[in-house]
């Protein structure tokens, strides 16, 4: 297990003091700007890896603690010390109404809620105390445990509390399908592929381990076995993947077994397949799991080389503090690391910096060059790209490869030999990856089969991986970073797909970070970069939107319940990360000099702990819109001083200007690179 080595960075409970930088809270001078800017600095260049890499702790809500409890009762090791500490943690998370959220001030979750009871329940904590007792009450209330979504009933199956007819089938079958098929695995978002794989298997040999009576929680059904309902009447999609999931349960009992070895091969050859050169399957947590259960179902035996490691890449997401632990679903190394090299060139530190040059020497090393999943789409592109984690060859993705490019050209190795030729090589890919609507999405091209959304194991909301404002506008400030402007036809597609997405209100969706504020920042900065104009009036009335949503305090803040409730886009407790988000989309846009952006600088330096860093409990990130939540220990650090610098660097040159030009002006563009 590996313990918090954050600098500092507190968990989810930890309390933290608000110092002042400046000498006023109503008036910041440049030298605020300038020490703030410098403590960051140094605080960054201090947590920096000797191998040139930055990592943060990626943190989710106690699902994670839950399922890792339910995969070692699984196993018979519910008695391993570590599902007592993280019993501490799911514990210290529950709700004032007796549930369990999946982000902080967020309403009681049923799955994350049920997945805690039965964990606590297991662990010895009495079912008639207040904490079961309360969450017993809040389970009931919506709906029971078969309210829960279909990846808890798995693990409600497998431990023996709801029979396999009741959860949905996954055929492993679909893997003998072409990939170009409509209805395929190929045509279903990386992160789906490796998550129901091993669930394929699952549905096949059907495991269970029936947990002794008094560990049961029979308590929390609340009637007889329940099915999905077939709506008569006219044809819909919904009805014929309820009625396909019944069909393929009644052949599954009836098919003798050799008719899907086939299949059942395929999968176990697609899993091992995708093990190589990888932090676990996917290298995400869920999948990992599953990966364990559908090994055994095989036959590995429990010290066979594949099930040790496994389960030693489950052991590497674990943090654990005194007595208790925290489960993180995924490493960030190659995202952090990216982000917090463009923060410290912004800050002023020299491009030569041994820092920068250590950290672009690590990305450089991880560019993939095998080609990866994406290639079923027929993306006729040169093998390249940077994922998240440490390890995973299969999925590099567009957002993280557009990142990285920009962290080198701010660098001195931008004009290295290596980099050049990464960089046209990145470029190649990213426009081959280009969506038919003109946008882009995170690791595929056209995964975007609406049909598909309501087969019976997609209620994670997140089988499609379609085109989004904020990984489109990334990929124009990566361009724009390269020279491109809005000429240019791949650029120009992709601005028709900007306007048709952006709300009413002037905002954009944020796919990948919460929610609104976000994708709003993201498209300002992309338009900027590629030269676009920023007195456009769509420009002017997302500027608008952003600054009125700015509140009292100078922050701005928007609750993950924004994806759920249009109404709440833009409204939240103020955050660092979202602040700086908002005052970047501002000084991109031209209006470093209003009032709004400097009143957000305020903020951000006014909340600014003495060790350069901001702390923030909030969940900012987004991994599945209404289903999973993520927060990034990093983002307050690393965007709050990309935030200031680049605000003090506009007002500086508003200052010495005696032309006029916007403050934000990017200096004339290199010849774009020749691809």
């Amino acid at each position: 297990m590996t313990a918090n080595t954050e600098g500092g960075a507190p968990g989810r409970a930890s309390g933290y003091s608000t110092p002042r930088w400046a000498t006023s809270p109503h008036s910041i001078s440049m030298t605020g700007h300038e020490r703030a800017m410098a403590a960051t600095r140094d605080w960054l260049v201090e947590a920096q890896d000797p191998e040139g890499f930055w990592i943060g702790e990626l943190e989710g809500d106690t699902i994670l603690e839950s399922e890792y409890v339910l995969l070692m009762a699984y196993l018979g090791r519910i008695d391993d010390p570590a599902c007592v500490k993280m019993g501490r943690t799911i514990l210290e998370e529950q709700n004032a109404d007796g549930g369990w959220s999946i982000y902080p001030g967020g309403p009681p979750n049923i799955s994350a809620t049920v997945k805690a009871y039965f964990v606590l329940k297991m662990l010895g904590v009495p079912t008639d105390g207040p904490a079961l007792t309360r969450a017993r009450e809040v389970i009931h209330e919506h709906g029971g445990a078969r309210a829960c979504n279909s990846f808890t009933k798995f693990y409600l199956a497998l431990l023996g509390q709801m029979p396999y007819d009741e959860v949905p089938y996954v055929p492993p079958e679909l893997l003998l399908l072409p990939a170009k098929f409509p209805i395929s695995l190929a045509a279903m978002s990386s992160w789906t592929r490796t998550i129901i794989v091993p669930l394929m298997i699952i549905s096949v040999f059907k495991p269970v381990r029936k947990m002794p009576k008094e560990m049961g929680i029979a308590e929390l059904f609340l009637d007889g076995p329940a099915t999905s309902t077939v709506r008569h009447g006219m044809f819909s999609w919904e009805n014929f993947f309820l009625k396909a999931d019944r069909v393929m349960k009644w052949a599954d009992r009836l098919v003798p077994a050799s008719w899907r070895q086939p299949a059942v091969r395929s999968a176990h050859r697609w899993m091992l397949d995708h093990f190589e050169n990888s932090d676990g399957l996917g290298a995400i947590f869920p999948p990992m799991i599953y990966t364990v259960v559908a090994l055994g179902s095989l036959g590995y035996a429990p010290d066979s080389a594949a099930m040790t490691w496994a389960l030693r890449q489950l052991e590497d997401l674990l943090i654990e503090e005194g007595e208790t632990i925290r489960v993180q679903p995924c490493l960030s190394p190659t995202w952090d690391t990216a982000i917090g090299t463009i923060a410290l060139a912004d800050s002023g530190v020299p491009d030569y910096h041994p820092a920068l040059l250590r950290s672009a020497r690590w990305l450089l090393d991880k560019e993939v060059r095998v080609a990866g999943d994406w290639e079923a789409r027929g993306v006729g592109a040169e093998p390249t790209g940077w994922h998240f984690q440490f390890h995973n060859e299969r999925y590099p993705d567009i957002d993280d490869t557009a990142m990285v490019v920009l962290a080198l050209h701010a660098t001195a190795l931008r004009d290295d030999p290596e980099v050049t030729a990464a960089t046209k090589r990145a470029v190649n890919w990213l426009l081959a990856l280009q969506n038919s609507d003109g946008g882009w999405a995170a690791y595929d091209r056209d995964i975007n089969n609406q049909v598909l959304t309501k087969v019976t194991f997609a209620d994670h909301n997140a089988i499609l991986d379609p085109s989004c404002a904020d990984i489109t506008a990334r990929v124009f400030e990566m361009l724009g970073k390269l020279g491109y402007r809005a000429d240019h036809p791949a650029i120009a597609r992709a601005l028709e797909y900007i306007w048709r997405t952006q709300e009413p209100e002037g905002c954009w969706y944020g796919r990948w970070g919460v929610n609104y504020i976000y994708g709003t920042w993201q498209v300002l900065q992309g338009l900027k970069a590629i030269d676009f104009p920023m007195d456009h009036p769509a420009v002017v009335r997302a500027c608008r939107w952003l600054e009125s949503v700015q509140q009292a305090d100078g922050g701005w803040g928007e609750t993950c319940l924004s994806y759920d409730d249009p109404s709440y886009m833009g409204k939240g407790e103020p955050t660092p990360s979202q602040t700086a988000w908002a005052v970047l989309g501002l000084v991109s846009a031209g209006r470093a000099s209003g009032e709004p952006a400097r009143r957000g600088v305020e903020y951000l330096i006014n909340t600014q702990k003495e060790d350069g860093t901001w702390f923030d409990e909030t969940y900012t990130g987004t991994g599945f819109p209404r289903i999973f939540y993520l927060r990034y220990h990093l983002y307050p650090v690393s965007f709050s001083l990309m935030a200031v610098s680049r605000y003090h660097a506009a007002v500086g040159r508003l200052s010495t200007s005696h032309t006029g030009a916007q403050a934000s002006r990017i200096p004339a563009a290199p010849r774009p690179i020749d691809i």
